[in-house]
């Protein structure tokens, strides 16, 4: 993208909507560093309602546009069946989808680490075999230790939002 279309696709979004943003996620990125159990089991509800709300629709969408019904009723059927798992187990689910999300994440991790090795071998350089190496590393890292998940997760969730928070802030005023 050259530097003029970034310029007309920043200047498409209002800079209060940013504003916004960058105060909600600065909210948000403060209630998970101060209060990380709470807000994990927070989070993970509305994850959950999310995913009945967005499984609901994909069964909707088979009467809109049948092609691929199959695929749409059982997505929308996994995700009613996990939004109401979520919804009624609150406590288990807040220990459970974090777990569940760090050894999806180590499992992504050793696959894209191997990948940039291969690449690195084939000519891309040392600098894509440095991160491929520490990726896979990271990835067995986290599938020894799956449960570090609902430890740390929060807290580097929250670091991440109060600093995008900040620098959607600074953004929106730099806009305006």
């Amino acid at each position: 993208m050259t530097a003029q279309a970034y310029q007309a696709e920043q200047m498409s979004i209002p800079w209060w909507l940013v504003l916004l943003e960058g105060i909600t996620s600065l909210v948000i990125g403060l209630f998970l560093l101060t209060s990380p159990g709470v807000a994990l089991v927070v989070l993970v509800q509305v994850m959950g309602i999310f995913w009945l709300i967005g499984g609901i629709f994909r069964i909707i969408a088979i009467f809109l546009d049948n092609t691929l019904w199959g695929l749409k009723l059982f997505g929308g059927l996994i995700g009613i069946i996990a939004g109401l798992l979520v919804l009624q187990h609150p406590l288990w689910s807040a220990l459970l989808v974090p777990t569940v999300a760090i050894i999806i994440i180590g499992i992504e991790g050793i696959l894209f680490g191997i990948i940039s090795l291969v690449l690195a071998f084939q000519g891309a350089g040392w600098g894509v075999g440095l991160l491929g190496g520490l990726s896979v590393l990271f990835g067995l890292i986290l599938l020894g230790n799956p449960f570090i998940g609902p430890a740390v997760l929060p807290i580097v969730m929250g670091a991440f939002a109060v600093v995008g928070g900040l620098a959607s802030i600074v953004t929106a005023f730099r806009v305006k």
